[in-house]
């Protein structure tokens, strides 16, 4: 169930011997950081409460139908867009060729769909489950209404997936019990980019720093990387000598990439320096130049300020 989960043996413990002991709660908390394989746990998790007191030969076709995602008592939510009245999943969006400013949430629309989805009969477990991914994405509204649903769950399990318990309502988090996720160990971290295919990430360590033990973050900054131009990227990486290639450069960065991009950037650059030298000076620099893009000074004035104070 859990094979695929490597320095999460505590959670691993606890999840199992909540189904050995047949003290499963009514609702569930995974807390942690990106990446870090909360919701590995919760596939693994939601196939033990759905073969919970059924006969071993009937497993196989639970997990067939797991790994389909066509359990019917299965309810798997995620963060959605609205578009002219229907809900968008990011990779949905992503397909259709849709574009947002900002980021997918959990909407009120949802949350009464699970409502829906736990009144309607149980086919063919002993329980249902819900899982809600990005739960700290849910405003009020939606949080409130979720809260009444937890208040009298029936015959089901909630999983709540969230960096921590501080993103979501404490009433939210006062009727789940809390499961919590740590960072991955270097050599943990290393495993799982190697087993996965991303083996090349390995080989540089501002990545493996940004990463912070996660193999999600890892992976996401490797795929970001790989949306800055190499020229740009190499001549921001070799000494600037002139004020006037400062200047050249801080055009570039500003025309060629967006605003999302060049905050990655800044800590990309960030994470690189110190790597490289360990100047205190020189990370102080970077977050200096953070604050002011999140400041909404003008991009262009940060990045020659910034690039300036190299030379």
């Amino acid at each position: 169930m859990f094979k695929d989960l490597l320095g999460q043996d505590k959670a691993i413990e606890l999840l199992q011997q909540a189904i050995k002991q047949e003290r499963i709660a009514p609702a569930y908390l995974f807390s942690g950081s990106l990446g870090i394989g909360k919701s590995i746990a919760a596939k693994g998790f939601t196939q033990l409460l759905l073969t919970a007191d059924l006969p071993p030969e009937k497993h196989p076709l639970i997990q067939r139908k797991l790994a389909s995602g066509n359990h019917p008592d299965l309810l798997w939510v995620e963060p959605t867009y609205l578009s002219k009245g229907e809900l968008y999943t990011a990779s949905q969006a992503e397909s259709q060729g849709l574009q947002y400013k900002t980021p997918p949430k959990i909407r009120i629309e949802q949350i009464r769909n699970i409502t829906q989805f736990l009144h309607r009969p149980i086919l063919e477990a002993s329980r249902k489950v819900v899982v809600i991914e990005s739960a700290q994405t849910m405003a009020e509204s939606p949080a409130n209404a979720l809260l009444k649903t937890l208040e009298e769950p029936g015959n089901a399990t909630l999983i709540l997936i969230a960096p921590d318990a501080d993103s979501l309502l404490v009433t939210l988090v006062s009727r789940c019990q809390r499961i919590q996720f740590y960072s991955l160990s270097q050599a943990d971290l290393t495993t799982v980019l190697s087993s996965n295919g991303h083996g090349e990430i390995l080989e540089h360590p501002e990545l493996m720093a940004i990463a912070q033990g996660s193999p999600g973050k890892a992976i996401a900054a490797w795929h970001q990387l790989q949306t800055i131009p190499d020229e740009l990227l190499q001549q921001l990486k070799r000494s600037i000598t002139t004020p006037l290639k400062a200047m050249e450069l801080a055009q570039t960065i500003t025309q060629e990439l967006d605003g999302q991009t060049q905050l990655w950037l800044v800590d990309y650059l960030q994470y690189y320096s110190w790597q490289k030298n360990h100047k205190i000076e020189l990370m102080e620099q970077w977050e200096k130049t953070r604050k002011c893009l999140l400041s909404y000074v003008q991009p262009r004035l940060v990045w020659e300020c910034a690039l300036l104070s190299l030379i």
